[in-house]
Order: structure tokens, then C-alpha cells, then sequence
């Protein structure tokens, strides 16, 4: 129980579950907004009620998510200045610019636009509606690059000097465009349509299992199939670019990743451990499973590619092993499983089986759908322990370390903080869940047509 007694370990997984629950929320709602855009594009250019009926019908589920997303949001930020705020004195240059830039121009910008994409279907013109819905969609992919921003620079400091415990920020532009913001920021958007598309897909699936508007979700679920094809691929290649920055910027979080200890001579390939168990201690793998050469030539496209060892480093600078080895192959399997499933999807499509008539019948694939919707959220939080818990000992990268950024709060304090959070986001989440139900219990509202449609 000496965890407990740590304001340091205490203050880490404060964060981490404040960050883990908020990251949630912000996720479905940059999908979610960019599918609403399309089907009221479509709606605009067809004048197809079905359209109009899905945006309505997923506009709910998406103001539901944005107000935990906000609510869950606003704490995490004060979070800096109680529980992180050496860090915040050290970094306040460029984090804080860079969280200002995100309030100001991307959630406000969501925020302004809201209220009409809400409530302003039959009080402003379809035109107008439209832009707003573009705009809220515009300001969440905004926002994400701006986080991404700020977390990029964490990972990759760049763009001043470290002098006296203080980042003293010189070229405001190479601290956004970071070496690690590319990678880093798109293969988390990806991330976000990737999630979307499948609780999209997901809650469709439940719909045509239940034989309930059947050829109205059938329009959605083909059309999550669709997009899947695209996404679960650029996704692929956008992780095995993110895995390359990681091996040229973070070698050693890439080392902790595979679990690699030992730096492979020139002549020698580097194998990929599919499974292992890392022991800190002994400096070494107390068994492994691996392919030999493979991580050389996933990293370096050549066989005998060096790759550095954990060795080349002191064990307190070398990241929580188990947590980074095993977070990172959730996330990759899957992934993997994700791009499996959307094969079968568009292998019983061709076979003709996504048919109003038989869709129902395909209750594995459906049901798959429907469990890839956890899934899919578990392999973004495993995505995120590996970027974070792998930059361990640093809060930033190379400059600060998490125990001179924290805050000298009392344990105790910290402690009672975290359970406190814990007790109202259970509680938030709940509720949630009790209003999501409810949406989607009740189903579309098809009595509600737009002024210009004929009933």
C-alpha cells in the first residue's frame, strides 16, 4: 500500500483516469460531427427524408456525448494548476499558448455554432444550418490538433531552450509542428473515425438484430462498412508511420514497446517480441515469443537495422515495462481484428447477405459489430498508455522529469481528490448510459419532417 502514500503515483493516476474517462466523449464527437455534416449534405442535395431522419436521430447522441465530453473536460485542465503546477511553471510558454489556442479558437468556435446546429433546424435556413454543423464539425478536428499539439511537444520539445527549470520558448512555430505532431495527431483523428464508425455501425447492428427499422439502419451500416474500408487501412499505414517517429525521435519508448534490451549489432537483425514478460530488475525478458529480424525490418525496412536496447539507458530512466509492452499489442491485435471484421463485412455484402430480407440472419457479424463498439475505445486508451506511460520518467521529454513536475501536495489530499472523481464520473457515466439507452430505445423520430418536405 506504499502507492498510496506517493503524491507522486497518487497525482499520476489522478490524471490518468480524469484524462482515460474525458478522453472518451471528444473522440465520438469528431466523428460523429463529420458524419452529421455528411448526411445533411446529402440531405441538402437529394432532399432523401432518410437523410434528414438519420441526422436528427444521431444529432442526439452527439449533444448527449459533447456535454460529458465538456463536463469531463473542464477539471481535467485545472488539474495543471493543483495536482502539475512545476510542470505548468516550467512549460507555461508553449502548453499553456497552445491549451489557449485550443479554448479559443476551437471550442469556441463549437460552442457558437451549437446552439443553431441544436435547435435551429426550422428557425434558420437549410443553408445556414448546414454551415453550422460544418463549423462544429471543423472546431472538433481543431481542437484535436491543438491537444495533439500540446502532447506532441511533450513527447518532442522543440523550439526553445531548458534554462533554469524553465522552457524558454524561442520559434513558436517548430514547438506546434514538433517532429512528433504529424504522426501523432493522425493517427489519433484517424483514431476518432475509427471509433465512431463502429459505435455508428455498432447501434445499427443492434437495430437490424432486433429487426427494427431494418432498412433504415441497413443504409447506415453499409455505409459505416464503406468507410471502414478506407479508415481500417489509412489507419494501418498511419500506425506504422507513428511507430517510425516513435524509433527515430523516442528510441528508447520504442525499445520499451517491444521490449528490446539489447542493442543488435550491425550484422544481426533485431527480433519482434509478439509476447514477452519484461523484468526491469534483471535487465532482461524472463521468457519470450518473438520473430527473428522482424522488428528490424518493421523499423528500419532492412533486416539487420539497429534498433537501440533499454540498456543503452540507466534502469530509473527507462519507462513501466509491462504496462507499455502489453498496452501497445492490445491495441495493435486489435487493430487487426478491426481490419478482419471490415473484410467479413464486405465479404457478406458481395455474397448478398446485406439484405433487408437476410440481414438479421448474420447475427455473428452483427454482434461483432456491435462488440467492436468497447473494443474499439479499449484500443484508443491502450493506444494512449503506450504514448504516455512510455515517455515515463519525463514529463517532457527529455527535460523534466514527472516527479519535478508535480505539485507537493499531501498524499492524502491527492487520495481523496481522486476518489472523489472517481465517485461523480461513475455517477456521470451512468447517466449516460441511462440517457443513451433511452435515445436509443425510442429510435428515430420519423413524425418530424423539415418545412420543405412533403409529408
Amino acid at each position: 500500500m506504499e502507492f498510496f502514500q506517493d503524491h507522486v503515483f497518487l497525482s499520476r493516476l489522478h490524471f490518468a483516469f480524469t484524462a482515460m474517462f474525458h478522453i472518451i466523449w471528444p473522440v465520438l464527437t469528431i466523428g460523429l460531427s463529420l458524419f452529421l455534416v455528411y448526411l445533411e449534405a446529402r440531405w441538402l442535395m437529394t432532399r432523401d427524408l432518410r437523410y434528414y431522419h438519420h441526422a436528427r436521430f444521431w444529432m442526439k447522441l452527439f449533444l448527449l456525448n459533447f456535454a460529458v465530453g465538456v463536463v469531463s473536460g473542464i477539471p481535467m485542465e485545472f488539474q495543471f494548476g493543483t495536482n502539475w503546477s512545476a510542470f505548468s511553471r516550467a512549460g507555461g510558454d508553449i502548453f499553456g499558448h497552445l491549451l489557449g489556442f485550443e479554448a479559443s479558437m476551437a471550442f469556441m468556435l463549437e460552442a457558437a455554432f451549437l446552439g443553431i446546429m441544436a435547435f435551429g433546424w426550422k428557425r434558420v435556413s437549410p443553408g445556414m444550418h448546414f454551415f453550422a454543423t460544418c463549423m462544429v464539425a471543423f472546431g472538433g478536428s481543431l481542437s484535436a490538433f491543438w491537444i495533439m499539439a500540446a502532447n506532441s511537444w511533450m513527447q518532442t520539445p522543440v523550439g526553445g531552450e531548458f534554462v533554469d527549470g524553465k522552457f524558454i520558448l524561442q520559434d513558436t512555430f517548430a514547438a506546434i509542428f514538433n517532429p512528433d505532431i504529424f504522426w501523432g495527431t493522425t493517427h489519433m483523428w484517424f483514431a476518432c473515425l475509427e471509433i465512431s464508425l463502429f459505435v455508428i455501425g455498432g447501434i445499427s447492428a443492434w437495430y437490424l438484430l432486433k429487426r427494427r427499422h431494418t432498412e433504415f439502419f441497413l443504409m447506415s451500416f453499409k455505409t459505416m462498412i464503406v468507410v471502414a474500408i478506407f479508415i481500417t487501412t489509412i489507419q494501418v499505414i498511419n500506425g506504422d508511420g507513428a511507430g517510425k517517429s516513435v524509433f527515430h525521435n523516442q528510441p528508447v519508448k520504442l525499445a520499451a514497446i517491444e521490449a528490446h534490451w539489447q542493442t543488435n549489432p550491425p550484422d544481426e537483425g533485431a527480433a519482434w517480441n509478439i509476447l514477452a514478460w519484461p523484468n526491469k530488475e534483471r535487465q532482461d525478458n524472463v521468457w519470450q515469443i518473438g520473430i527473428p529480424y522482424a522488428l528490424s525490418l518493421i523499423t528500419t525496412h532492412t533486416p539487420t537495422g539497429q534498433v537501440t536496447g533499454l540498456r543503452e539507458v540507466e534502469p530509473e530512466d527507462q519507462p513501466p515495462l509491462l504496462v507499455t509492452f502489453y498496452s501497445f499489442r492490445i491495441m495493435f491485435f486489435l487493430g487487426v481484428a478491426f481490419v478482419l471484421l471490415m473484410l467479413w463485412s464486405v465479404w457478406a455484402w458481395k455474397k448478398g447477405r446485406l439484405t433487408v430480407e437476410r440481414v438479421a440472419e448474420q447475427k455473428r457479424l452483427l454482434y461483432s459489430w456491435m462488440a467492436a463498439i468497447p473494443l474499439s475505445y479499449i484500443a484508443m486508451e491502450a493506444g494512449w498508455a503506450v504514448r504516455e506511460v512510455g515517455r515515463q520518467p519525463w514529463v517532457i521529454q527529455g527535460l523534466q522529469r514527472t516527479e519535478q513536475g508535480v505539485s507537493p501536495l499531501p498524499a492524502a489530499t491527492v487520495a481523496g481528490s481522486l476518489l472523489s472523481f472517481v465517485a461523480i464520473y461513475t455517477v456521470l457515466f451512468i447517466v449516460f448510459i441511462v440517457f443513451a439507452k433511452g435515445l436509443i430505445n425510442r429510435g428515430p423520430d420519423f413524425s418530424i419532417y423539415p418545412e420543405t418536405a412533403e409529408k
